[in-house]
């Protein structure tokens, strides 16, 4: 859980985790945008929504590893974090969700 004033939490091990930010010039757009992409990832479960926060667990094809993935509105900047829940690496798993997400984003808006 975080609010819209603090900001999400940093990431503890930049190994199974990505942390993101960026300000845009229309981050209520933006964040509809980006909660619509991430809703449509398969296997994910929106765990909390409102209109500056959205949480959902994603989970890994085969051996259905969560991932928690959150997308914060704080002032102009938008923040996204993907996290594994468990071990000590992701195989790269959190920072393609992220990039993903930002080129769907991007293709969106050109």
């Amino acid at each position: 859980m975080t609010d819209s004033k603090s900001g999400l939490s940093p990431c503890l091990n930049p190994l199974n985790c990505v942390f993101f930010q960026k300000e845009f010039e229309d981050v209520e757009k933006t964040f509809d945008q980006l909660v619509t992409i991430a809703q449509n990832i398969p296997r994910t479960n929106v765990l909390e929504s409102n209109e500056y926060y959205w949480k959902a667990v994603c989970r890994s094809l085969i051996f259905r590893f969560p991932d928690d993935l959150e997308i914060l509105k704080i002032g102009k900047k938008i923040q996204i974090k993907s996290a594994s829940r468990y071990g000590g690496g992701d195989l790269g798993v959190n920072g393609t969700r992220v990039g993903k997400l930002l080129t769907a984003l991007e293709k969106l808006n050109s």
